[in-house]
C-alpha cells in the first residue's frame, strides 16, 4: 500500500520555487539557470539578479501555485499535463520569505503564480501575500507581483499599489504566435489590455510613478522570427514605458509534440544564443542608441548566431569608422564594437580633463574587448 503524505510549507516550496524557473522576468542572465541561481538547505531557490533600475538583489523566487486553468501549450504547467500540483496559502509564503529575510538570505521576493480558478481570484491571493508583508510586516523592501492575464483593472492597481515591480508576460510578438500557444486567451483583451493598464496607473506625474513594469519574450516555441521580436520590444520601450524586456529560449520537450518549437532545427545552445543575441539587442536599444530598424539580420528575419549584432553594424557599416577617440561624441564612440557606455564616459572624462589620448592603452589594460576595439578607432 502507498500512502501519499500531503507536503508541508517547505516541501511545497521546494517545488514551487524550481517551478518558477521557467519565469525569467526578474533575471537578466543570458546564460543556463544553473549559472545564476542556487538551491538554499531546504530546497528554495534563491536568484542573484539585476533589478530593471540597475540595482542588485538576490530574490527568493517562487510561485504560488503551479495549478493552472490554461492550456498554454508551451508551458510545462499546462492544465492537461499530469503532473505533481500543489498551492502555497498567502500567509505560507509570507511567513517563508520573512524567514529568509531576516536570515539574511534574500533582500526581496518575486511571487508569480498558475491561473488558480480565475485571473482575479489568483491576484487575489498574490497580492495577500504583499499586503501581509507590507502592511502588517512593515516590509519596505522590493517586492515583484506578476500580473494574471485577464486580471481586472481593480486587481492590477491593487498589485500596482503594493509592488516595487509588476510583470505582464507578453509572451510572443504579435497576435497570430499568440494564438498558436494560448488557446483559451485573448492577446489584447488579457495581455495587451492589462499591459496599458499598468502604463496607465504609472504615468509620470500619477500616484504610482515609481513603479517599474517589465514583460518577456518565450523565443522559439512558435516559429517568429528575431526581427518581430525586437521591433515588439522596441515599441514597448516608446509606447508603454517598460522598463525591462527579457528573453526565456523555449526549452525543449516541455511542450506539445506539435508545437512549431519543437520541430525548429534551432535548438540547445543554439537557441541559447539566440537568446544571448536579442540580449544583446536589447542592450543596444536601451543603453547605446540605437533603433531598431538599423540593426540586420539574416534572410530569416534572425540575427547571425556567430557574431554579435553590434560588430555585425560595424563590419557592414566600413564608413563610420574609424572613429577618433580625441574627437567623437558620445554617441559615436558608443557605436564601436568593444567599447561600453562606462569605457566611453571614461574616455570623455579623461578628454574633459584635458589629455590627449593617444591610444586605448591611455583608456586602461587591454582587454579582449579593447583589442576588438582597437580595430576600429584612430587617434
Amino acid at each position: 500500500m502507498n500512502v501519499i503524505v500531503s507536503p508541508g510549507t517547505q516541501a511545497k516550496l521546494a517545488i514551487l520555487s524550481q517551478a518558477s524557473q521557467f519565469d525569467l522576468a526578474c533575471a537578466c542572465g543570458t546564460r543556463t539557470n544553473e549559472d545564476h541561481r542556487r538551491r538554499s538547505g531546504d530546497g528554495a531557490w534563491l536568484y542573484p539578479v539585476s533589478l530593471p533600475n540597475g540595482g542588485e538583489s538576490v530574490l527568493l523566487k517562487t510561485l504560488l501555485s503551479n495549478v493552472c486553468a490554461n492550456n498554454c501549450v508551451y508551458c510545462p504547467f499546462r492544465a492537461e499535463r499530469d503532473i505533481r500540483r500543489c498551492t502555497l496559502a498567502p500567509e505560507q509564503v509570507a511567513s517563508a520569505f520573512l524567514a529568509y529575510y531576516r536570515a539574511g538570505q534574500v533582500r526581496g521576493l518575486f511571487l508569480s503564480s498558475g491561473v488558480v480558478g480565475d485571473a482575479d481570484r489568483t491576484m487575489e491571493r498574490l497580492n495577500a501575500v504583499a499586503r501581509i508583508l507590507r502592511r502588517r510586516e512593515r516590509f519596505g523592501g522590493y517586492i515583484h507581483l506578476k500580473i494574471i492575464p485577464g486580471a481586472s483593472d481593480a486587481a492590477i492597481e491593487d498589485a500596482v499599489a503594493l509592488a516595487n515591480t509588476v510583470s505582464v508576460n507578453i509572451e510572443t510578438p504579435g497576435e497570430r504566435h499568440f494564438a498558436r500557444l494560448c488557446s483559451g486567451k485573448s492577446y489584447q483583451e488579457d495581455v495587451i489590455r492589462s499591459m496599458q493598464r499598468v502604463y496607465e496607473l504609472r504615468r509620470p506625474g500619477t500616484r504610482y510613478a515609481g513603479v517599474q513594469q517589465t514583460t518577456q519574450f518565450i523565443v522559439g516555441a512558435s516559429d517568429e522570427s528575431d526581427r518581430e521580436i525586437v521591433r515588439y520590444a522596441a515599441g514597448l520601450y516608446r509606447r508603454l514605458d517598460v522598463h525591462r524586456v527579457y528573453f526565456s529560449a523555449y526549452q525543449r520537450g516541455l511542450g506539445r509534440p506539435d508545437l512549431p518549437g519543437e520541430r525548429l532545427a534551432v535548438q540547445g545552445e543554439a537557441l541559447l544564443t539566440r537568446e544571448h543575441r536579442l540580449y544583446q539587442v536589447d542592450f543596444l536599444l536601451r543603453k547605446y542608441g540605437f533603433e531598431a530598424h538599423e540593426l540586420l539580420y539574416g534572410p530569416d528575419g534572425n540575427l547571425p548566431l556567430d557574431v554579435d549584432p553590434k560588430e555585425h553594424w560595424a563590419q557592414q557599416h566600413p564608413e563610420f569608422f574609424p572613429v577618433d577617440l580625441n574627437r567623437a561624441d558620445r554617441a559615436q564612440l558608443l557605436r564601436v564594437p568593444g567599447l561600453g557606455p562606462k569605457t566611453v564616459e571614461r574616455i570623455l572624462h579623461l578628454r574633459r580633463a584635458g589629455g590627449r589620448l593617444r591610444g586605448l592603452e591611455d583608456v586602461g589594460r587591454l582587454t579582449k574587448r579593447l583589442t576588438k576595439a582597437a580595430r576600429y578607432v584612430k587617434v
